[in-house]
């Protein structure tokens, strides 16, 4: 059997709620999952304490937690599992955000080399809420950006994943990207309104 039936019969059975298969799809997937959370991380404006290992754990326990999530496919699972390391990464910044501000207030020493700029913080959670709108309006054109801009996969990655051709995958992206700046831009002028 080639690895990508075995791969599917994993899925169907992790489907069906079988601790067992989830975390042997889990088990499987772990060195490209791990590439993801690597990846996030880049992604979140600069070094942050929580590592590749610590994320991909966590995003584990998210996805055991749940019963009845569908993955009909690898690149389903694949961008469940980067939405939950970008929902991870996203609440993490926030929490650290409000211990900064008072929350849990303790006091640290400040080490420089490790601080980060606000502004690529608010970034990061502004891209995020639009990620979350374009979501609610077009969900495939938002597991392409999971894929692509938090994942790191190109468009022939994409484009096999999904089983469309990679010129399709380039149009839905720039549409996604357009959309994107439309609610990016629309955040900013309400921030100025206020």
């Amino acid at each position: 059997m080639s690895s990508s039936h075995s791969l599917a019969a994993l899925v169907a059975r992790a489907e069906t709620g079988d601790p067992a298969a989830k975390d042997a799809l889990f088990a499987t997937l772990y060195r490209e999952l791990h590439r993801l959370a690597q990846s996030h991380l880049h992604r979140s404006a600069g070094p942050l304490t929580l590592g590749a290992t610590t994320l991909l754990h966590e995003t584990y326990l998210n996805i055991a937690s749940r019963d009845e999530l569908a993955f009909p496919d690898r690149a389903r699972f694949l961008a469940y599992a980067s939405r939950a390391m970008r929902g991870l990464v996203i609440h993490y910044l926030r929490t650290r955000n409000a211990r900064k501000r008072g929350g849990e207030l303790t006091f640290t020493s400040l080490d420089e080399a490790h601080a980060q700029p606000a502004e690529e913080h608010a970034d990061l959670l502004a891209l995020s809420a639009a990620l979350d709108g374009l979501a609610a309006l077009d969900p495939p054109l938002a597991e392409l950006v999971d894929l692509k801009f938090f994942s790191g996969f190109s468009f022939a990655d994409i484009a096999g994943l999904r089983g469309v051709s990679e010129r399709t995958v380039q149009r839905d992206w720039a549409k996604a990207r357009l959309i994107l700046h439309t609610y990016l831009q629309a955040d900013e002028s309400a921030l100025l309104d206020d």
